[in-house]
């Protein structure tokens, strides 16, 4: 018997390996189609999609020059309408930054040439 169970956890991590390989394609796949490149990242994957989603169709909307304050406010606003309050957008073609986050809440992707960093940072009330 603990040869066949042996041989079930084997095919069983083959399996697996192959599922994660085929939602790699996949996600690579769709940031390919919204010309997206993630350069660093602390969130699930749906809140990821969400964000290259509403960015890509903001940035479609604009004729000519990008509004880089309207995508801002457009990713903050529902982020917070859907996540919750405390996120935070910075969009742009050159900036720096240094910024602390909850855990879970951080993207810094390009879409484009337009660089974006999207993060949530944590709600607590403050002392006095």
């Amino acid at each position: 018997m603990e040869g066949a169970e042996l041989e079930l956890e084997r095919r069983s991590k083959f399996l697996s390996n192959l599922i994660q390989k085929k939602k790699a394609t996949e996600q690579q796949d769709q940031h390919d189609n919204l010309n997206v490149r993630v350069r660093a990242c602390d969130m699930p994957l749906p809140l990821q999609n969400r964000a290259f989603r509403c960015a890509r169709d903001h940035l479609d909307s604009m004729s000519g020059k990008i509004d880089s304050k309207r995508l801002a406010l457009a990713l903050k606003k529902d982020f917070d309408s859907s996540y919750g309050p405390a996120w935070h957008c910075i969009v742009g073609t050159s900036f720096g930054s240094y910024v602390t986050h909850s855990l879970g809440g951080f993207l810094y992707f390009s879409i484009d040439k337009v660089y974006i960093l999207l993060f949530r940072t944590a709600v607590e009330p403050l002392d006095h």
